[in-house]
């Protein structure tokens, strides 16, 4: 078991956890899920009051879901490159880290 102390850490509000079921690691490389997050993250307003609600959270993750699905296409469902997308149950969580800067 690996213990990762948070509050040794200052993380920001971009700094997150990726937890995911094999439907997603399956088909997509951590390098992957890491850009399209940062992507997704980079492409909200960061002076959005909204910003840092869970929902921002919830969206990012159900884009990894979709990503890791694919489109249906005439010989099944796909992702970039024309490779297969994921036939596996998907789920994702996506917990930022930066609540773990400070002890209660």
């Amino acid at each position: 078991v690996k213990v990762y102390p948070l509050t040794l850490y200052d993380h920001g509000a971009d700094d997150v956890l990726v937890l995911g079921t094999d439907g997603l690691w399956d088909v997509l490389s951590n390098q992957e899920v890491a850009e399209a997050v940062t992507g997704f993250l980079a492409n909200c307003d960061p002076d959005d009051q909204h910003r840092h609600a869970s929902s921002l959270y919830t969206m990012a993750a159900q884009d990894l879901v979709m990503r890791a699905r694919g489109t249906l296409k005439d010989r099944g469902w796909r992702i970039s490159n024309d490779r297969l997308g994921s036939g596996d149950d998907i789920s994702v969580y996506i917990i930022p880290l930066m609540y773990g800067n400070t002890q209660t």
